[in-house]
């Protein structure tokens, strides 16, 4: 397959990255360049009408959404064991915690990082002080997952949504109560980080810290 990643060093486009080097896929990378204003030339909303990393172009058909695109990698390359196959008791659970960093931790980021989309820039502050503690609600919630049933969000072996927390804990490693501060956490990101793919991931984005 022909196959090329728009992204941009750290955002969401990091999940997808990091699979196609962990699933050893060949691929091609094109960065977008936000600030410059790349995400919104005509070129690249003809690939993605939302104007957001990532996409990927699999044989001249464009896809986006990071978790989705996360999904079908783990189908598309089943020999890896990153996905529990249709039937396999854990099938529920992965679901689950993928839509559930999609759809409550994610938003929460997006929400922390640009105040003013929600709310207007006179209430910046009061939508951040609303978000922290609901960000810090999902790593206490995640943390005594991983610590009743770990060490990986399934039990004894990582999956996707493990990649995916992993990149969501790196997005705040600047907050006031990072998730690393939760000790269970701390330890999924330790091991998630000492993977091969993930040193070949800062190395081909160009990144430094929380490595």
């Amino acid at each position: 397959m022909d196959t090329t990643l728009y992204y941009s060093p750290g955002a969401a486009s990091l999940l997808v990255h990091w699979l196609l080097l962990e699933l050893d896929v060949p691929h091609a990378l094109q960065r977008v360049d936000f600030s410059r204003g790349e995400q919104k030339a005509p070129a690249f909303l003809a690939l993605n009408p939302h104007g957001t990393v990532p996409v990927l172009v699999v044989d001249g058909v464009a896809r986006h959404e990071a978790a989705a695109i996360a999904l079908w990698l783990a189908e598309q390359h089943p020999q890896a064991g990153l996905a529990p196959v249709p039937g396999d008791p854990r099938r529920a659970d992965y679901l689950q915690w993928m839509f559930e960093l999609a759809n409550v931790l994610q938003p929460l980021f997006r929400q922390w990082w640009y105040p003013a989309e929600p709310a207007g820039e006179a209430c910046t502050e009061a939508v951040r002080a609303h978000c922290a503690p609901r960000i810090e609600a999902c790593w206490e919630r995640i943390d005594a997952r991983l610590a009743a049933a770990g060490p990986y969000l399934l039990g004894e072996a990582p999956s996707v949504p493990d990649f995916y927390l992993t990149m969501l804990m790196r997005w705040a490693r600047h907050m006031p109560r990072p998730a690393t501060a939760w000790p269970a956490l701390a330890a999924l990101a330790a091991r998630m980080k000492a993977r091969p793919s993930f040193a070949a991931l800062y190395a081909r984005e160009g990144l430094a810290e929380w490595a």
